[in-house]
């Protein structure tokens, strides 16, 4: 009786710490997934996400909620970028630049002297 004992209460400890190390790593897995469903900040935040994509949808491509004193601060700190870097009125600053690489003059070489 004391050597099955022996022999069977570490084979059930191992058992039971791997079970415990199981339920424990389901629970904690699960636990952040069920509570999040029930925090209302968080529910708040991933609202004001969606109510923000719908009105980034909506804006098609312009700022979202912005106002005409926005749009105007906006369009004059990019014409300053533009003055600044060599754009102007017809310039396209979204262009990749044409760049022009001329033959430089290379003067002879007389070798037979």
């Amino acid at each position: 009786d004391s050597l099955l004992q022996e022999n069977y209460f570490p084979t059930m400890m191992s058992v039971t710490a791997a079970s415990l190390s199981l339920a424990r790593r389901c629970f904690s897995a699960n636990a952040p997934a069920m509570a999040a469903a029930a925090d209302p900040i968080q529910e708040l935040f991933v609202e004001k996400i969606r109510d923000y994509s719908t009105k980034k949808v909506a804006a098609d491509g312009a700022m979202v909620d912005a106002t005409e004193s926005t749009q105007l601060e906006l369009q004059n700190e990019l014409d300053k970028v533009a003055k600044a870097y060599g754009g102007g009125a017809g310039i396209d600053m979204t262009a990749f630049p044409e760049l022009k690489f001329e033959e430089p003059t290379i003067d002879p070489i007389n070798i037979a002297q």
